[in-house]
């Protein structure tokens, strides 16, 4: 009998929408071309890039000429922060990063350390937000550029990207926004938001894994990582991934039509699954405040959440401890340390993360087998004293 398996992980990854995989289709099958080219097969490539630029560029409240194509989300912070910070005067060598950052971010800020910058960092509250106060105070004439994400990945709290943005235009700094987890999950519109710069990913959005943007305001000075071709307006040198562009741009399309309706059906059934899973014994929910309509981080006393993540996944529900890039590390999320949480507390802790298949009928059942898994775990414990 084969298991029905839950996925509660679409912070991590996203399946391919069948509708985006049409769209692709022909490029994988058949059809090809180097956009570069001038001749009738590298001009039908070069029309797709665009088509599917246009529709990115529309999710977000971009023009075409303002989206760059990267491999993913990774490549986009990479390319804000390090090229952001290469164009730079050399009066301005401070960026300023929140503590609950991608690694995608801490790590490339980290690396900017090495090259002679200096890198502060802004304090988060407990329930998850940035201290607005304590990056006014950080902020000064030194700073070259801000990168604060809209949406954490952990807990799905919207940070004040806005606001931020007006402090940080004050003194001259540039602001870049990782979008990431947000994009397809919240209204983004990067004139509301005043970034200069924002990443998003193809994956997140059902879109194909190895395909992301950077959006680069007009007129933003950017130096480029990769050298080579004239590819993206010299923003981004390489052959353009045509089929991966091709199902970005449908997914972010199909994304853009169905916020309006998908949002608050997942926000319902969040809320379905948080007030069952709170009626577990020492259950708390991470982060407060305004947040992704999909997300919701839980803790359960003081038990180790890996052994619950291993009974669940046997049990067909796919939850996780946090990142997914950060799922082989020993440490605790970094996220809920900055939140002063205990930190048994915090090794406590699942994301729960849902997506446009999940049903009540797995939520139900999720919850269920959460608390199951949880009395388990007690019995375990007590049977051990």
């Amino acid at each position: 009998m084969t298991m029905e398996r839950i996925y509660l992980d679409h912070n991590a990854t996203t399946p391919l929408d069948p509708r985006v995989l049409e769209a692709m289709r022909p490029w994988l099958e058949g059809r090809f071309g180097n956009a570069s080219s001038l001749h009738w097969f590298g001009q039908r490539a070069r029309a797709a890039v665009e088509d599917a630029r246009a529709q990115v560029a529309e999710l977000v409240g971009a023009s075409p000429a303002e989206i760059v194509f990267t491999s993913g989300g990774t490549e986009a912070d990479n390319l804000a922060l390090s090229g952001g910070a290469a164009a730079a005067s050399a009066a301005r060598r401070t960026i300023l990063v929140s503590a609950i950052e991608h690694p995608a971010v801490l790590s490339t800020a980290k690396a900017l350390e090495a090259r002679g910058f200096a890198i502060r960092t802004i304090r988060v509250t407990s329930e998850g937000r940035i201290d607005e106060a304590d990056l006014r105070g950080q902020l000064d004439e030194t700073c070259a550029l801000v990168s604060l994400m809209l949406a954490n990945n952990e807990t799905g709290v919207l940070q004040p990207v806005a606001e931020a943005a007006a402090l940080a235009h004050g003194q001259g700094a540039v602001v870049h926004c990782d979008a990431v987890q947000a994009v397809g999950r919240v209204r983004v519109d990067v004139a509301a938001l005043g970034c200069d710069l924002l990443s998003l990913s193809g994956h997140k959005i059902y879109g194909p894994q190895g395909v992301g943007a950077l959006y680069v305001r007009r007129g933003t000075a950017m130096q480029a990582l990769l050298r080579g071709g004239s590819q993206e307006r010299n923003r981004r040198a390489g052959t353009e991934n045509v089929a991966g562009v091709v199902g970005l741009g449908a997914a972010a399309a199909l994304a853009g039509a169905s916020l309006a309706e998908e949002a608050p059906r997942l926000a319902d059934l969040r809320d379905r699954l948080e007030a069952r899973l709170l009626t577990v014994p020492e259950a708390r929910v991470n982060g407060n405040g305004p947040r992704l309509p999909n997300t919701t981080n839980v803790s359960f006393g003081t038990r180790d959440a890996v052994p619950l993540l291993m009974a669940l996944d046997l049990a067909g529900v796919a939850v996780s401890t946090g990142a997914a890039c950060a799922a082989g590390a020993a440490e605790p999320s970094h996220v809920l340390l900055a939140m002063n949480l205990p930190r048994d507390r915090v090794q406590a802790s699942l994301r729960f993360s849902l997506g446009r298949g999940t049903t009540v009928e797995d939520i139900d059942r999720a919850a269920q087998l959460v608390a199951q898994a949880v009395e388990r775990s007690c019995r375990s414990r007590s049977d051990a004293v």
